[in-house]
């Protein structure tokens, strides 16, 4: 009898505690939940695509069902570093990152410190204004530039013969010399208001305090911003080279597409639409998913360079 009610007043106890227990394991398996079709979507729309890329880069394969797939290994990586179609396409690359950086940093820095000082409804009204490039469709903007750069009548030509600053009109598209470096500025020139509004942002963020207390100290606008503006938003600038490092030969492609489709003689192709072309034009998925390993390889580690870089180089006002 005294076992009997001993076991009773022990599992009485244990209630409590295991109660406890389920609230600690309620705890740390609802924030799993709540992420859970989060990442069933991240691992369905993006790593499930990407280990079939990676999984079709060691086949050759037209694309039809019917069609069998053919194992190739490492072959495919092997003819992609030694077509020429390849090396040029690399260095187009190399030539839109550094040439759309001044776009997305220079000048929209340049001008959001410039009108950080204007008034609210003015700042709103330039900030629209500034903004409407980015939201126009590529191929819209590609047909106005087409048109504005026309060796025959176009808008640009007539204004810079009218100055007498060339005497016969620039193939803006179909020259070898003008053509990378024309669909780099419109890249670029689409770029310049999503890169103002994202560093007017981080400025209306700034603890004007510092700022103050430079003035008082009496420095003059460049230094205050040389040394209290720029490293205060060096967080922010990072993170915008690190998105134009990444991204300006993928933003480059529907205007590659629009007006050059890679020419002329592959000037203006890079990276992206090469992969682009193997995969939709000659139907090489092989080399296609191939060069789009490479491409997430190296902007894996571009993006690590970055992070490691923007650690030892941002500076946060805590």
């Amino acid at each position: 009898m005294n076992n009997t009610l001993a076991g009773v007043a022990l599992k009485e106890r244990s209630k409590p505690v295991q109660r406890v227990r389920r609230k600690r394991s309620l705890r740390w398996i609802m924030p799993w939940l709540y992420l859970l079709p989060a990442l069933l979507s991240i691992g369905y729309w993006v790593y499930r695509p990407l280990l079939q890329t990676v999984r079709l880069s060691f086949y050759e394969w037209n694309m039809l069902p019917t069609s069998p797939q053919v194992w190739m290994g490492l072959k495919n990586y092997k003819l992609l570093f030694t077509l020429p179609d390849m090396s040029q396409a690399l260095v187009n690359t190399l030539i839109y990152t550094v040439g759309v950086l001044p776009f997305s940093l220079i000048i929209p820095l340049a001008i959001a410190i410039a009108t950080d000082n204007i008034g609210k409804r003015s700042r709103t009204l330039y900030r629209a204004l500034v903004f409407v490039p980015m939201i126009m469709a590529p191929v819209a903007v590609s047909a106005v530039w087409s048109w504005l750069m026309n060796p025959m009548g176009g808008l640009i030509n007539k204004t810079l013969m009218a100055l007498h600053l060339v005497h016969d009109p620039i193939r803006f598209f179909s020259d070898v010399n003008w053509a990378i470096w024309s669909v780099t500025f419109i890249t670029g020139w689409k770029l310049i208001g999503f890169s103002t509004l994202i560093f007017s942002a981080a400025l209306s963020g700034l603890n004007k305090e510092y700022v103050e207390a430079a003035r008082m100290d009496r420095a003059s606008r460049w230094q205050i911003i040389w040394h209290v503006l720029l490293p205060l938003l060096s967080p922010t600038i990072m993170f915008m080279a690190m998105l134009s490092t990444l991204f300006a030969a993928e933003w480059s492609f529907s205007y590659i597409n629009v007006l050059t489709q890679g020419g002329p003689m592959n000037s203006t192709t890079n990276i992206y639409y090469l992969l682009w072309t193997y995969g939709f034009k000659t139907f090489s998925v092989g080399s296609s998913s191939a060069a789009a390993v490479v491409v997430v390889f190296g902007s894996s580690l571009i993006a690590l360079g970055f992070m490691k870089l923007s650690n030892k180089l941002s500076f946060y006002d805590n």
